[in-house]
């Protein structure tokens, strides 16, 4: 899947190269490890916000009159139980233990996974099933970080209304003026706050597992739920009940695609040293006290979470909710920015404005596009909803499907990177696969009640990059018809042109083997060529860095012209101004301010021409109007470029 952009706003497949290991000896590149223990504190606020705020809503939405059963104590053990054992299966063992283990270079993620996967699987056939895949999890994935910030800080804010029910007219208000400062505080960048992330989530984790231990031992029979016995007789008693009911057990484990996503900026063995030192313990403990507490009174049914501390203790703990939940959604929109700028670099998504908000944190980008995107559609849930038990019946069937597409890639990866045995990659995938399956089917029936939401903001972002895909493809045929070959155009170059002008010329070229259509044009019209002309080739590889000294490939092709290849990772900002300055070419002067760069400018057309329908052929020309210029997107200095215009129908 790795891709070259040029002249043309297009992109070709090409051959994955042998990406460098040394992530951190690039340009774009994040900064040396602090440590596993700072490292761990960091991934407590970064990684684990949302799975860790997951236990203000889960158990009490087990129990919606949705489900028809009441707070009998076989059933609050059963859900005990479940939510025990999807924690171990789901999270403990697939995500941290297994999925982990496929880290693209040190990145993790379902693009990065899909680029992982794609290089693993011979024949065309099986590559487009694989990038539909990954393309459906990614979709899916900007569903689930819509509904996390609505659903997390409504939650939080709910809490006054158990510590001062007069207030509950003014929950939604500050649900949305909480939401709208979080969003708008997103350019500045989270560099200072998040030195705040892991000690307050480490304080989050103690309270909750505390407030957790201080029940279970007034009603010490819950630990019986640890029986995965206890979770098989909500099926026996009632499989229909117990299927519904993992649409609501689901929501214990919306957060766990993090520890895989996040993985790049800390690393494999901190995110399992605090999962397994600090954040399943205080979950479960948190969860199996929310069912001690209701074995011993279900009328704090209402809000079991809330209930766990004393009257004294609960407008604290709605604050620290409060900031809990802000930092869960933090995490989320990060990762839909990271999200974001690796579908461009992998030619999925337009190209959009990419802001780096830290000189010491390559992750740290702002893209205001989706930013305020997201803003409209999370204040819009959280009006059009109301209440997070409301929002429930949205949530966990985007974070599911993701789930269930990131086993099936991993399968690929078992076999084609790890050269797993079938009969090994089946024993071990297939059991997790029918467990996300079957989370993800009790999710489907939520779709009459919410659940239509990310299904259509996943039928959307997909149509998007599927069209987008398609789009740049169709472009680069149109522009291959008529190509000229380089060899035979620079061997008569000199001839047609009527003068050699001092200074250097760089061109963005989407292929090797042909002139790019700005050199002919600017040929066409200017009738000249500078003394030095530059090719520049940018591929971006299926690995997320490209170490420096493999950066930059040059060729010499004679008549003052050079080739040009600048490599990116798909997790880095592709400049290539600097990337020129390291190719060192003999007596070329590469400044930046002194170079020419022609960049083409290419309206695009709907035709009725074969290869997309007329539809999606309006939607991408819609799609290249708002897509960042090229210029832009490869940090090319505005005063140096000269824009070359034209037009191709698709």
């Amino acid at each position: 899947m790795a891709e070259s952009h040029g002249d043309t706003q297009a992109s070709e497949v090409i051959p994955a190269g042998h990406p460098a290991r040394e992530r951190r000896r690039n340009d774009n590149g994040p900064p040396a490890s602090p440590g596993v223990a700072g490292l761990g504190l960091a991934a407590l606020g970064i990684v684990f916000g949302d799975i860790g705020t997951s236990p203000i809503y889960t158990f009490r939405e087990c129990f919606s009159a949705a489900y028809g059963h009441g707070p009998d104590p076989t059933y609050v053990l059963g859900v005990l139980s479940l939510i025990t054992w999807a924690l171990i299966i789901v999270v403990a063992l697939k995500y941290v233990l297994l999925i982990m283990r496929a880290d693209n270079h040190g990145e993790g993620g379902i693009l990065a996974l899909l680029a992982l996967a794609h290089d693993a699987v011979r024949g065309e056939r099986g590559q487009t099933i694989l990038t539909l895949l990954g393309i459906a999890g990614a979709s899916l994935f900007y569903g689930d970080s819509m509904i996390t910030p609505a659903i997390s800080v409504l939650s939080a804010i709910e809490g006054i209304g158990i510590a001062t029910p007069a207030l509950n007219s003014y929950i939604l208000p500050i649900t949305v003026a909480v939401l709208v400062a979080l969003f708008l505080v997103q350019k500045r960048g989270t560099t200072t706050v998040g030195y705040l992330f892991g000690p307050v989530m480490a304080i989050w984790f103690l309270i909750i597992g505390a407030a957790g231990i201080v029940e279970i031992t007034t009603t010490p029979r819950v630990l019986a739920a640890l029986n995965p016995a206890y979770a098989a007789g909500v099926f026996i008693a009632a499989p229909w009940t117990g299927f519904i009911v993992l649409g609501a057990v689901a929501l214990a484990i919306t957060g766990g695609e993090a520890l895989y996503a996040d993985m790049g900026h800390f690393g494999r063995f901190p995110i399992r040293l605090a999962w397994f030192a600090v954040v399943m313990p205080a979950l479960l403990l948190n969860y199996f006290g929310q069912g001690a507490l209701i074995l011993g009174d279900p009328q704090a049914l209402d809000n079991p979470f809330f209930h766990l501390v004393p009257g004294w203790a609960l407008v604290p703990l709605v604050l620290l909710s409060t900031a809990a939940t802000v930092i869960a959604s933090q995490a989320v929109i990060s990762g839909a920015f990271s999200m974001s700028r690796q579908a461009m670099q992998l030619g999925l998504m337009p190209q959009l404005d990419v802001f780096q908000t830290s000189t010491l944190t390559h992750g740290q980008i702002y893209i205001p596009q989706i930013n305020y995107l997201l803003l409209i559609a999370v204040v819009a849930l959280v009006l059009a909803f109301g209440s997070s038990s409301a929002l429930a019946a949205a949530y966990g069937f985007a974070v599911t499907g993701t789930m269930a597409v990131t086993t099936i890639l991993a399968g690929a990866v078992a076999r084609g990177v790890w050269h797993w045995r079938w009969s090994a990659v089946l024993a071990v995938l297939a059991p997790l696969l029918a467990v996300d399956l079957a989370l993800f089917g009790a999710n489907t029936l939520k779709i009459p009640t919410g659940g239509w939401f990310p299904l259509v903001i996943g039928i959307v972002v997909f149509t998007v990059m599927t069209t987008w895909r398609t789009g740049r493809r169709l472009v680069l045929e149109r522009v291959a018809e008529e190509a000229v070959p380089l060899d035979s155009f620079i061997a008569t170059a000199e001839a047609e042109c009527e003068t050699r002008v001092s200074g250097t010329a760089v061109f963005l070229a989407t292929r090797m083997d042909t002139v790019p259509l700005t050199l002919l044009q600017n040929l066409k019209h200017n009738k000249v060529l500078h003394r030095s002309v530059l090719l520049v080739h940018v591929v971006t590889e299926n690995s997320p860095y490209v170490a420096r000294e493999k950066r930059v490939r040059v060729s010499e092709l004679g008549h003052g012209f050079w080739q040009v290849e600048a490599h990116f990772g798909f997790a880095e900002t592709p400049n290539a101004p600097r990337a020129l300055q390291r190719a060192n070419l003999p007596g070329i002067d590469l400044d930046p301010v002194k170079v020419s760069f022609f960049v083409g400018r290419t309206n695009i057309k709907s035709a009725a021409r074969p290869g997309m329908a007329r539809w999606r052929a309006r939607l991408y020309v819609g799609l290249v109007r708002v897509a960042t210029r090229p210029a832009e997107f490869f940090h090319i200095p505005a005063a140096r470029v000269i824009e070359l215009g034209a037009e191709i129908d698709i």
